[in-house]
C-alpha cells in the first residue's frame, strides 16, 4: 500500500469533506482563512487547558480581534472544539504521517511513526504538547459530536500502527505475539505516558526512555541520543 493510499486512509477516518459551492466574490475565501486562524488557536490553546478551558474571549484575544469576529465564524463554542480537533489533526497528520510514509511499510514505518511522534512532542509543536493526550480525558466519558471526532482520529492512529506491526509480523521482522492490536496499543501508551512525563518535569529524558522501550519491543535495543 502506497503512502498516499494510507494518508489517505487515515484522513477518511477522521474527517470528510463536501466540496464547497463555488466562490465568487472572495468572501467564502476570507471566511475560510477566519475560520483556520481560529481553529489554529484553539487548537493551541486547548492543548494547555482542554477544550473546556478555550473560550471565545480567549481565542479573540490571541489572535487581536474581537469576539463577535469569532462568533461570526463559529457560533457555539461546540463548534469551535470541532474546529479545533480537526485542525489539530492536520498538524498531526502533517508533522506525524507524512514524514514516516517515507519510510516502508512494516517495521521501518512503525518505527518511523514512533519516532516523528516523539520529535512533534519534543518540539513543542502545540505548546502543551500533544493535543490528543491533553483533551482524551475531558471527553472519553462525554458522549457527543466532539468525542466522536476525537475517537476518530484516536481510531486512524491505532489503525495506522496496527496495520504497519501486522506488516512486520507477516514478514518476521517483528514476533507474531503479541498481536498487532497489541502491539498498537503498547506503543500508544508508552507515548502517550511519554507525552505526560515531559510536561509534567520540563525534561525530554521521558521522551529517551520511550524510545528505548519501543527498540526494544521491536527488537533492537537502542542507545540514548549522545551516547
Amino acid at each position: 500500500m502506497s503512502w498516499a493510499c494510507i494518508y489517505a486512509y487515515v484522513r477518511t477516518y477522521i474527517f470528510v469533506k463536501v466540496s464547497p459551492a463555488p466562490d465568487t466574490d472572495g468572501r467564502r475565501q476570507r471566511g475560510d482563512r477566519t475560520r483556520r486562524a481560529v481553529s489554529a488557536a484553539a487548537a493551541a490553546l486547548a492543548s494547555v487547558d482542554g477544550l473546556d478551558g478555550v473560550t471565545l474571549s480567549q481565542v479573540a484575544g490571541e489572535l487581536g480581534v474581537s469576539k463577535s469576529s469569532i462568533q461570526a465564524a463559529f457560533a457555539s463554542k461546540e463548534q469551535l472544539q470541532l474546529a479545533a480537533v480537526e485542525a489539530a489533526t492536520e498538524v498531526f497528520l502533517r508533522e506525524v504521517v507524512t514524514p514516516a510514509m517515507a519510510q516502508a511499510e512494516g517495521l521501518p514505518r512503525l518505527r518511523g511513526l514512533a519516532e516523528s511522534w516523539l520529535a512533534y512532542v519534543e518540539h513543542r509543536v502545540f505548546p502543551g504538547g500533544c493535543f490528543m493526550v491533553a483533551t482524551l480525558s475531558e471527553f472519553d466519558s462525554r458522549p457527543g459530536p466532539v468525542r466522536d471526532a476525537l475517537r476518530r482520529a484516536r481510531r486512524g492512529w491505532l489503525k495506522l500502527l496496527e496495520r504497519n506491526a501486522q506488516v512486520a509480523q507477516e514478514a518476521g521482522h517483528i514476533a507474531d505475539q503479541p498481536a498487532a492490536p497489541l502491539v498498537a496499543f503498547e506503543i500508544d501508551a508508552l507515548l502517550s505516558m511519554a507525552n505526560v512525563q515531559r510536561n509534567i518535569t520540563d525534561d525530554i529524558a521521558a521522551l529517551d526512555d520511550a524510545r528505548r522501550l519501543i527498540d526494544l519491543r521491536l527488537g533492537r535495543p537502542a542507545k540514548r541520543r549522545g551516547a
